[in-house]
C-alpha cells in the first residue's frame, strides 16, 4: 500500500512540475508582450487519511496556476499617441464587436494598450479588442455614467469626419494715417458737387478700376470669416479720408458682393456703413461714429440663406444654405485696436475665432482618458472619455487570449470608474506596459522546476525497483 502511495504522489509531482514548467514557458515566451501579466504556479500538499499508526501513506502535491493581474509592469514611453498605459489599478474595457454593443454582450479586460485607429475609426489593439469609453454627446459634453453599461460604448475617432467652427469674434488692430489728404470724391462731397462719394449711388463697394465706377478707398482691411458649415469668406472693411477732422467714411461689405443679400439701403455687399471717428489723440471714439449706429459692440448680422433682409439688413445668398451669424466687432478693446496717427496706414492684425473645415490630422488621450481629436484647421475636440475597470480580486480573472481576462465568480463584479478617481489609475499617453515577466527569475525557476520533476521521476523508478523486488522474494 506505502509503495503504490509513492508511485501516485510521484505521478502527481509530475503533473505539478509539468504544469509549473507549462506555465514558465508561457511566462518566458511572453517576456515582451505588451501588457502580459506573469503566471505563476503554487503547490499545494494532498494529505491522505492514515490507516494505522506508524504505517505512512503518501498523498502527493497539486499545483494551482494563477495570473498575477495586480501586479504593475514598467511603463515606456512610445511614439504613438494612442498607446495607453495605466498606471495604478484598473483594466481597459474592451470588446470584439465594436458597433450595437449593449450592456448583455461580453466585456474583455486587459492592460495591453497598444491601440491603433483602424479603418473605420475605432481604437484597437493589436489583439483585436476594441477599447470602450463614454462618448460625448452633440454639444461635446461627455457624462460618465458608471452604473449604467449601455452608456459604455466603442471608441470612434471619425464619428465626425472633420471639423469646423464658425466665427463669431474678430478684433481689428490698425492705423489709418492721419495725414492722408481727402480725395476728390470726398471733397466733391462736402463742397455737394459731381463725383461725389455716395454709400448707396457712388460707393466704395462700387469701386471698379477697369469700369471706372465707384470710389477707390484710401485703406482696406480684409478680415477672412468661416461660415457655419467651415466655408471661407471676407469680410473687407473700406476707409476713405473726409474733409471733416478725424473722421473717415466707412463702408463694410463681403467680397464678393454675390456672398450676401442685402436689403434695401444697402448695396454690392454692404453690411454697413457710415462715419468712424477718432479723438484728437488718435483713438477711435465709438460716440461719435455712425458705422454699426455709433455702438460701442459693433455686431456684423447676417441673417440666414433662406431669409430674405428687411432695409438695412442683410444675409447670406440663398444659394450657399447657411445659418445665420453674428460677428461682434472689437475696434477699441483687447486685442482689437483701430487708430489714427501720422504715420503709414497699416493693418496691425486680424484676430479672429472661426475656422474653415479641417481633416483629422492626429489624436491624443490626456491621464484623466480624455480622447482629443485635433484637425488641421487648429480645432480639437473632445470626443470622448476612457473607462477604467477595477475589480475586487483583479488576480481572480479567468485569462484568455490575446493578453484579456474575463469575469470570474474569484474576481468579483467590475466596477467603472473615470481615470484617476475612486481608486483607478490614472492614464499614462503614449506609453505601453511592459510585461511583468522577469526573465532571470523564470530561468531560476526554470532550473528549479527541472530538477523537482527529475526527483519525481526518480520516486517512481525508486518505488518500482522496490516492487520488482517485493517481486522476486517468491522466485
Amino acid at each position: 500500500m506505502s509503495i503504490n502511495s509513492a508511485l501516485a504522489a510521484g505521478v502527481t509531482g509530475l503533473v505539478a512540475n509539468t504544469s509549473a514548467i507549462s506555465a514558465i514557458s508561457d511566462n518566458i515566451a511572453n517576456a515582451n508582450t505588451v501588457g502580459y501579466k506573469e503566471e505563476g504556479v503554487d503547490f499545494a500538499s494532498i494529505v491522505t487519511a492514515q490507516a494505522a499508526k506508524g504505517l505512512y501513506s503518501a498523498g502527493g502535491v497539486s499545483a494551482i496556476s494563477s495570473s498575477i493581474v495586480s501586479k504593475q509592469g514598467q511603463l515606456n514611453q512610445s511614439a504613438s499617441n494612442t498607446d495607453l498605459g495605466i498606471n495604478g489599478a484598473g483594466l481597459f474595457v474592451t470588446t470584439t464587436d465594436p458597433t450595437n454593443t449593449s450592456a448583455t454582450d461580453p466585456r474583455l479586460f486587459t492592460r495591453a494598450g497598444a491601440f491603433t485607429v483602424d479603418s473605420q475609426g475605432y481604437l484597437k489593439n493589436t489583439a483585436g479588442y476594441y477599447l470602450q469609453g463614454w462618448l460625448a454627446d452633440p454639444q461635446g459634453v461627455i457624462t460618465p455614467n458608471p452604473t449604467d453599461l449601455t452608456q459604455l460604448k466603442t471608441i470612434n475617432v471619425l464619428t465626425q469626419g472633420g471639423a469646423a467652427s464658425p466665427t463669431t469674434a474678430v478684433a481689428v488692430s490698425g492705423n489709418l494715417q492721419a495725414t492722408t489728404t481727402p480725395s476728390a470724391a470726398a471733397v466733391a462731397k462736402t463742397a455737394g458737387t459731381a463725383g461725389a462719394y455716395n454709400a448707396s449711388t457712388n460707393s466704395m463697394a462700387m469701386y471698379s478700376a477697369s469700369a471706372g465706377t465707384g470710389v477707390k478707398p484710401d485703406f482696406s482691411i480684409q478680415i477672412p470669416v468661416a461660415d457655419s458649415q467651415g466655408g471661407p469668406h471676407t469680410v473687407e472693411l473700406d476707409f476713405l479720408k473726409s474733409t471733416v477732422a478725424n473722421q473717415w467714411y466707412a463702408e463694410v461689405r463681403a467680397v464678393p458682393a454675390t456672398d450676401l443679400q442685402t436689403g434695401t439701403g444697402l448695396t454690392n455687399g454692404q453690411i454697413a456703413t457710415g462715419i468712424v471717428a477718432f479723438s484728437p489723440t488718435g483713438q477711435f471714439d465709438p460716440a461719435n461714429s455712425t458705422l454699426f449706429g455709433g455702438s460701442t459692440t459693433p455686431n456684423i448680422a447676417i441673417g440666414a440663406s433662406t431669409s430674405a433682409p428687411g432695409a438695412g439688413a442683410v444675409s447670406w445668398a440663398s444659394g450657399l444654405g447657411l445659418a445665420a451669424q453674428n460677428i461682434s466687432l472689437s475696434l477699441s478693446t483687447a486685442p482689437g485696436d483701430l487708430t489714427q496717427f501720422a504715420s503709414q496706414s497699416v493693418t496691425q492684425a486680424i484676430t479672429t475665432n472661426g475656422t474653415n473645415f479641417g481633416n483629422l490630422s492626429n489624436v491624443t488621450v490626456d491621464n484623466k482618458g480624455y480622447v482629443t481629436a485635433n484637425y488641421d484647421n487648429g480645432v480639437s475636440r473632445q470626443i470622448a472619455q476612457v473607462a477604467i475597470a477595477t475589480f475586487p480580486n483583479p488576480d481572480g480573472l479567468t485569462p484568455v487570449s490575446g493578453d484579456a481576462y474575463e469575469v470570474s465568480n474569484s474576481s468579483g463584479a467590475y466596477n467603472l470608474k473615470s481615470a484617476g478617481s475612486g481608486g483607478a489609475g490614472s492614464i499614462s499617453p503614449s506609453t505601453l506596459e511592459s510585461s511583468t515577466v522577469d526573465l532571470s527569475t523564470e530561468f531560476t525557476n526554470l532550473i528549479v522546476t527541472q530538477r523537482a520533476y527529475s526527483a519525481s521521476s526518480k520516486v517512481i523508478t525508486t518505488a518500482d525497483q522496490m516492487l520488482q523486488d517485493l517481486l522476486g522474494i517468491i522466485r
